[in-house]
């Protein structure tokens, strides 16, 4: 972390602890942290902010869609502080029940972070991003046949595509996109091409899409790019192998750009501890957490200025993504839904 950039969320942290000190002196002391992420980084994460704040992190985990009904449930009882969880649709259902509230300017630290990442209301925003990317086998598909998303959707891939279900929020937020940015007669189209070329029955999650690959059940697959980010970073030589019989491509470079999505955080409504809060908040876009967020879980920082350490991570860097707000991903879910039921896509 350079010079400026410590002392300036120092600075932020010390401003919002200096207002704790004068409102709720013994309740600041912790954060109350309700992730759906379960990561080394934000491990990490969290133990460099109570070594450098001294708030102390009470960490609740659940999975996405229970996380955020266990908050719902709990109402103004509840004690979360800072809900973290994954995906602009997951985000945009958190912000419908309620859960959030403007967490205000952070210190300038939402500065560094494109307006795209950064829900129009301040609700929430994306600490780190991942791309919705195509995988192929190197050894049966030229990487031209596969440079955007409506080439899996062509006659030539019957038989050929493995994906998650449908009721996955990733491929949600993906069509969600589609229809935000060509709409909905576009975005059925190309849903409808996929579920006319699944390989197989929808099973498990992004890695088992890379590994069906690698293994001949299919050519290609649509996943995050980091699933592969961890393959071809894992310490057992089998995974690596995996991850390197597959090529990766960031679809749709010069139609618009790759879809991106993100891992957001936000104050909670009803947030007992909010001046602690939103210096974590502050503190997820440092540059000391937006590194662990790329060299541990292979994600791209939302600080597009911040360097890390991460041969593989930094091979996919350079993409063009969709300059398209997240938030936007979140709103037409439901409209997703929809066409996956009138496509057939399981």
């Amino acid at each position: 972390m350079s010079e400026r950039l410590r002392y300036g969320l120092v600075g932020a942290v010390i401003a919002t602890l200096g207002l704790a000190a004068c409102g709720q002196p013994e309740q600041d002391s912790v954060v109350n942290v309700f992730s759906a992420r379960h990561y080394a980084s934000d491990q990490e994460v969290f133990r460099a902010f109570t070594e450098e704040t001294g708030i102390r992190i009470n960490l609740v985990e659940a999975s996405g869609d229970l996380l955020i009904e266990r908050v719902r449930a709990d109402g103004e009882r509840s004690q979360a502080d800072v809900i973290i969880t994954v995906d602009a649709g997951r985000l945009h259902r958190a912000e419908q029940a309620g859960l959030f509230q403007p967490a205000g300017d952070l210190g300038g630290m939402l500065e560094r972070v494109p307006d795209t990442l950064v829900h129009p209301d301040n609700l929430w925003f994306g600490f780190a991003t991942r791309a919705r990317v195509i995988v192929y086998a190197r050894d049966r598909v030229d990487a031209s046949e596969v440079q955007n998303y409506a080439d899996l959707a062509r006659p030539e891939f019957e038989g050929r595509v493995c994906v998650r279900s449908s009721s996955n929020v990733y491929n949600q937020s993906l069509v969600a996109g589609m229809i935000a940015e060509d709409g909905a007669e576009a975005a059925e189209s190309f849903a409808r091409g996929i579920a006319q070329n699944l390989a197989r029955t929808p099973q498990g999650g992004d890695t088992d899409q890379i590994r069906a690959v690698a293994a001949g059940e299919c050519d290609v697959a649509i996943v995050n790019h980091y699933y592969l980010g961890r393959l071809l970073n894992a310490s057992d030589s089998a995974d690596r192998a995996v991850g390197e019989a597959v090529g990766i491509v960031f679809p749709d470079q010069g139609r618009g750009g790759t879809y991106v999505n993100v891992s957001g955080a936000g104050l909670a409504a009803s947030a007992p501890n909010p001046e602690a809060a939103r210096a974590l908040l502050a503190f997820l876009l440092s540059e000391r957490a937006q590194r662990a967020f790329a060299e541990l879980t292979n994600e791209f920082p939302a600080d597009p200025s911040v360097s890390y350490d991460n041969t593989v991570l930094e091979g996919f860097a350079g993409f063009q993504a969709r300059d398209l707000n997240v938030n936007a991903l979140g709103e037409n879910g439901a409209e997703a839904q929809r066409i996956f039921d009138r496509v057939g896509w399981p």
